[in-house]
């Protein structure tokens, strides 16, 4: 009995301090064909990911199914990693590369009528709009009505919290255009917000 809490206490002694390597060492290890670390680091980014994904395809089932390929990209892959930016924005770099591969291959199908029920109606007016959703609703919607390079920008920045040198590195840009997009996005995005009545937001 006696050796098997000490196995269990040596086993719980191993996933914390795995759980306290650096996403870095984590890819030495998975390049090294450790299952733990690869284990601890989907489940460090996979929801990050996954809403990122999502953002661009607007298909959970998609998303789901991308996530997968990611993470097993970095499996096969882990030991090509340099270091040169951040892991999670490697894994963002990854994850976009499947999606907009992924929307090229479907872009042929049917309009999503997630698309169809954001364009935008002239007969609504900013009281119906607050009416029917919540201020955040209203935000989502109009981030979703911005051109695909300006709402990738806001997705980087605002919700993954991405610096414009990170956000160059994972769409493969130069930082003075990611910072001209972002000027535009935001311009555009604040006249989206102020014509749904949405002032506090658009200022």
């Amino acid at each position: 009995m006696r050796n098997v809490i000490a196995i269990n206490a040596q086993a719980s002694q191993s996933i914390i301090a795995a759980q306290a390597t650096s996403d870095d060492m984590l890819l030495e290890s998975i390049a090294d064909g450790n299952r733990t670390a690869m284990h601890i680091l989907y489940c460090r980014h996979n929801v990050r990911v996954y809403r990122f994904i999502l953002r661009i395809v607007r298909d959970a089932t998609t998303a789901e199914d991308l996530v997968s390929q990611v993470f097993l990209d970095v499996w096969r892959t882990a030991g090509q990693f340099q270091g040169r930016s951040q892991v999670s924005t490697w894994l963002l770099s990854i994850a976009r590369f499947k999606a907009l591969t992924a929307m090229r291959q479907r872009r042929f199908e049917d309009i999503d009528q997630e698309d169809v029920r954001q364009i935008p109606d002239d007969c609504d007016t900013p009281e119906t709009s607050l009416d029917r959703s919540d201020t955040s609703a209203i935000l989502r919607a109009c981030v979703a009505k911005l051109s695909p390079a300006h709402r990738e920008i806001i997705n980087l920045v605002y919700y993954h919290e991405k610096s414009v040198e990170e956000v160059g590195q994972i769409i493969g840009i130069p930082q003075s255009t990611v910072k001209t997009r972002m000027f535009y996005a935001r311009k555009q995005l604040a006249d989206l917000l102020k014509g749904a009545g949405v002032d506090r937001f658009a200022a």
